[in-house]
């Protein structure tokens, strides 16, 4: 029988840890990632005052198999903070053991503290098992363009 999965506050220590799950994520999103010589920033913005990102990481027996990360935002148009959800991602075979389920628990339960209004996130739209998962968790789906313009400072490694 497998060990007990945790799930567990992440913080800059943690980034080497955290790094492989990322790419991981990225290419099963087919997504590029900028992570090469940015640990450093990944760290920062995770042990900066206020935090700039919030993390969580899912171990089994010392293993990283899952994470998700957030950031906390405001709604104009709710005049209230809200949790942005940027990640949530389980390695493929820890898929289906209800530590997803867990690690959404902690950021629901991470936002109620917070006072945020609402937690908001999206999902490729080819991802049906994530799309199934939100809608049992009792989410709403709201479709949406979403839309990226890549700075150039940003790109080149900048602020």
């Amino acid at each position: 029988m497998d060990a007990p999965a945790t799930v567990r506050r992440a913080r800059g220590a943690d980034v080497p840890r955290l790094v492989p799950l990322i790419v991981e994520h990225a290419a099963f999103e087919d997504l590029p990632h900028r992570l090469a010589g940015r640990a450093e920033a990944l760290a920062a913005a995770l042990e900066a005052t206020p935090p700039r990102l919030h993390a969580w990481l899912a171990e089994c027996a010392c293993d990283a198999i899952g994470y998700a990360t957030a950031s906390i935002d405001f709604s104009t148009l709710d005049a209230a903070p809200y949790l942005h959800m940027d990640c949530l991602f389980m390695r493929e075979s820890w898929r289906g053991r209800s530590i997803g389920l867990h690690l959404w628990q902690t950021v629901r339960a991470f936002a109620e503290g917070c006072g945020c209004a609402a937690v908001q996130w999206q999902t490729p739209e080819w991802n049906e098992a994530a799309a199934r998962f939100y809608l049992r968790l009792g989410a709403r789906e709201r479709r949406k363009r979403r839309y990226a313009f890549a700075l150039e400072a940003a790109a080149a490694g900048g602020a």
